[in-house]
């Protein structure tokens, strides 16, 4: 601004008062390094950007020899039927001894999204039946057989589920059954429009 411009502004702005700034609380900066902030940041995003649907909390522990059990309506008895007796070969394994709740919560989502994407068809998921014993002797309640009980019935490319047999874990495992992807049912389309050919 020129002089003849500072002067005008100056005669315009003569009764104006400025507006009251509210209180702000002064940010400690000490102790926060650029690091633990930039964590915190990611931790943050990365809780928003989360596709997983899974709950990690308020489910109930399951007796380490329930048996688990689930199909979806659709599902034909026939297949399931041989889920349950092992007859379908899992294709992959998810092993979840040792986790906490939040890794296997995780593990899970992830196993069952690619899986799917590599259109398997059978799966086994490894939970176990809980810590070893008590100091009473008794088995207690497995945690994370109980959420992977709720977690596969939330996912909707899981058909149905059911413990394994006692060659590939009994009560501490399950066979899981995918949802067909377009491609297998492409496949099982052609094949048996061929079959009815002959």
């Amino acid at each position: 601004m020129n002089e003849d411009e500072n002067i005008l502004f100056q005669q315009e702005m003569a009764g104006v008062k400025p507006l009251n700034k509210p209180d702000r609380v002064a940010l400690r900066r000490e102790g926060l390094s650029e690091d633990s902030a930039r964590a915190r940041r990611d931790a943050a995003a990365a809780e928003q950007a989360d596709p997983n649907p899974l709950s990690d909390e308020g489910i109930a522990p399951l007796d380490p020899w329930y048996v688990l059990e689930f199909k979806r309506p659709g599902v034909q008895n026939g297949v399931f039927r041989k889920l349950k007796q092992g007859r379908y070969e899992p294709e992959a394994r998810l092993n979840l001894h040792r986790m906490t709740v939040k890794k296997a919560r995780q593990e899970v989502f992830e196993f069952v999204a690619q899986a799917s994407e590599l259109g398997l068809r059978t799966v086994m998921v490894v939970h176990g039946k809980g810590e070893n014993s008590n100091e009473e002797g008794r088995r207690q309640a497995s945690v994370i057989k109980g959420f992977v009980n709720h977690w596969l019935a939330e996912l909707d490319a899981v058909q149905a589920f059911h413990s394994a047999q006692p060659r590939h874990g009994g009560t501490g495992a399950a066979y899981v059954l995918l949802r067909k992807g377009e491609d297998a049912k492409q496949r099982n389309r052609e094949r048996f429009r061929d079959e009815r050919k002959y």
